[in-house]
């Protein structure tokens, strides 16, 4: 319960959670350009401030980007993925009998 309540506070109160983002943000960028010995950093992007953080939120864009795309690809499917057209409208039983292998004469005891 205690989680939902802080979800609801966060989302009633979204103008000051993402002030208080852009704070945080502009403070690690200002820690980076003042307090981080750039002077063996291996490429020439890393010497300015702030790169890693944007690095870290293009990372993490093209993460959600690429799973939304991979999903809509191919991993969704649609809801009557094992209907078929011979037995559509007849409800799940009669979908669920069309899969079942022959009988055969076998008796069911």
């Amino acid at each position: 319960m205690r989680l939902v309540k802080l979800i609801e506070f966060l989302r009633n109160h979204l103008k000051t959670v993402v002030r208080l983002c852009f704070g945080v943000l502009a403070l690690v960028v200002l820690a980076d350009a003042l307090l981080v010995n750039k002077q063996h950093a291996h490429t020439q992007m890393e010497h300015l401030p702030g790169f890693w953080s944007l690095f870290g939120f293009v990372g993490c864009v093209l993460i959600v980007v690429l799973s939304k795309w991979f999903g809509h690809a191919g991993i969704m499917t649609s809801e009557d993925y094992y209907e078929t057209p011979e037995n559509e409208g007849q409800g799940p039983q009669a979908a669920a009998s069309a899969h079942q292998p022959p009988n055969h004469g076998a008796s069911s005891h």
